[in-house]
């Protein structure tokens, strides 16, 4: 099994790292760091590099597609190189996953109209513009793809995934084998959970804010 994540520069890490360690222990899968140019990429912060060891080109059809977000993200949406090979990808793929805004690149080539999706809460807006419905949901489910709301809801869906794709059991291995067992110290990882204060905080200061 062929897996590709996307990565660009200013991407958030664990958008594409959290899926990755989940994926990557899919029994005889092989993950392939994809992007425009290969060679290292920097995540939002600057701190952390990744590295692409192949370019768009190189990976034509690959099982299972994941384009994590990041404020990197704004830029590939006018793309039409990265956005022609997503809609290439995603015509023979078993799966097209996104993470965060990574939904907005999937919208932004098309893939969206009329789905439910999700995405990260301050991008909802801009979901909708793309023609896709919005849903609060940590994981949604439209055919073969399946898009994360933010962040750490990555690890989610590439579980969700593996238990589609490989059965419950090859799942729970892998949950158990990365130890995946949240017990946050707030429960403050939601909109509606958090205090009002803490949110419209966010929400004015948000990378993600979309014009």
């Amino acid at each position: 099994m062929e897996i590709a994540i996307l990565i660009f520069d200013r991407l958030t890490a664990l958008d594409a790292i959290g899926p990755y360690e989940v994926l990557s222990r899919i029994p005889n899968a092989t993950v392939k760091f994809v992007a425009k140019q290969a060679g290292t990429v920097r995540t939002d912060v600057g701190s952390l590099a990744l590295v692409a060891d192949y370019v768009l080109d190189q990976v034509q059809s690959p099982d299972i597609l994941v384009v994590p977000g990041g404020p990197g993200q704004t830029a590939l949406m006018d793309d039409e190189a990265v956005l022609n090979w997503v809609r290439r990808a995603h015509e023979t793929s078993k799966w097209t996953a996104s993470v965060c805004t990574g939904s907005l690149v999937l919208g932004a080539a098309g893939l969206l109209k009329g789905l439910k999706a999700t995405t990260h809460w301050l991008a909802y807006d801009a979901l909708r513009q793309l023609g896709a419905e919005p849903t609060e949901q940590r994981v949604v489910i439209e055919g073969k793809i399946i898009t994360a709301a933010g962040v750490s809801a990555g690890i989610d869906m590439a579980l969700t995934l593996v238990a589609r794709e490989c059965g419950a059991g090859v799942a729970q291995s892998i949950q158990l084998g990365i130890e995946y067992d949240p017990q946050p110290p707030f429960d403050s990882g939601s909109p509606s959970k958090a205090p009002a204060e803490i949110v419209e905080r966010l929400r004015s200061r948000s990378r993600f804010l979309m014009s």
